[in-house]
């Protein structure tokens, strides 16, 4: 993870092994020695010659241009999102990444966070929490300052059991990680994490290989919450101006809905009690009896 490795052709090697010679539209005569396409595959469906393609993979010439890789994206079949993450390993600009350092929250986002009346937290570039309202504890514990969104969803059991579409969830963190970062990855902050990451969890190690790029955008969640059992929540990321890759993540219902009455009983449950003392737990919320897991 230096700034001399060889991330151009890291990616084009992993894309190439996920790319099947059918899709590619070259006949399968048999067994393959390799996964997906073959070097010499890539290049004639390329229209480059098979030395260029190999000092590519081999980091030998690291500055294509952009018609070279466009005509490689084509052939393995990279989207959008995933041919401007190839441009940018190619672009060779400085990074303009802030390096270390503490990640500040903003006063007014504080503030902001403390009046939502839903879950809502402020993430780091790393996932990594750096404020939260009661709610987004309500929610989950694991959603506290100091926790990180990565190391719990692999690593926590419970906090594997509050995703339904766990794996789904695994995979959009992973891509979004991988896209934020782009080329940058001198930051020892993220070589610690993903080195705690690919030694502790195998399914972390597979989807990091596949080198998959894609942003986090809103979408619909759903949770099995111990306490009021399965609820769908909306997630929204706001970018934070002026706060270098902080965002605002926020998980809201329907009005009206089963959803809302359910997010409200968490609500409930954070209540000070009258003397100040900490949440009230002397009525804990009864799950739905058909929201019970047998």
């Amino acid at each position: 993870m230096t700034d001399n490795a060889n991330h151009l052709g890291e990616y084009l090697k992993a894309r190439r092994e996920l790319v099947t010679p059918e899709q590619a539209g070259i006949p399968d005569h048999g067994k393959r020695r390799v996964l997906g396409l073959r070097r010499e595959e890539v290049a004639m469906l390329a229209g480059i010659s098979v030395e260029y393609y190999l000092r590519l993979e081999r980091g030998r010439d690291r500055k294509p241009s952009v018609q070279v890789l466009e005509s490689i994206a084509r052939v393995l079949r990279l989207d959008d999102e995933h041919l401007a993450h190839l441009l940018s390993l190619a672009a060779d600009q400085p990074s303009t990444r802030r390096k270390g350092g503490t990640e500040a929250v903003p006063g007014g986002i504080r503030i902001l966070l403390s009046t939502l009346p839903y879950p809502a937290f402020v993430e780091g570039r790393y996932f990594d929490i750096l404020a939260a309202n009661a709610l987004a504890a309500a929610l989950s514990p694991r959603l506290s300052v100091g926790r990180n969104q990565l190391l719990d969803v692999f690593l926590d059991p419970a906090e594997k059991s509050l995703h339904l579409n766990w794996d789904g969830t695994l995979k959009c963190y992973v891509a979004s990680l991988r896209q934020a970062v782009g080329p940058d990855t001198g930051d020892r902050r993220f070589i610690d994490l993903v080195g705690e990451l690919s030694l502790a969890s195998p399914r972390f190690r597979d989807l990091w290989n596949r080198h998959d790029v894609g942003a986090q955008r809103g979408a619909s969640v759903l949770f099995d919450h111990p306490e009021v059992g399965e609820i769908t929540l909306h997630r929204e990321r706001l970018t934070i101006s002026g706060a270098n890759g902080m965002t605002l993540v926020v998980y809201h219902v329907e009005a009206d809905s089963e959803d809302a009455d359910k997010l409200a009983l968490l609500a409930s449950s954070m209540l000070e009690p009258a003397d100040g003392s900490g949440p009230d737990r002397r009525s804990p919320i009864r799950r739905p009896a058909s929201d019970r897991r047998d």
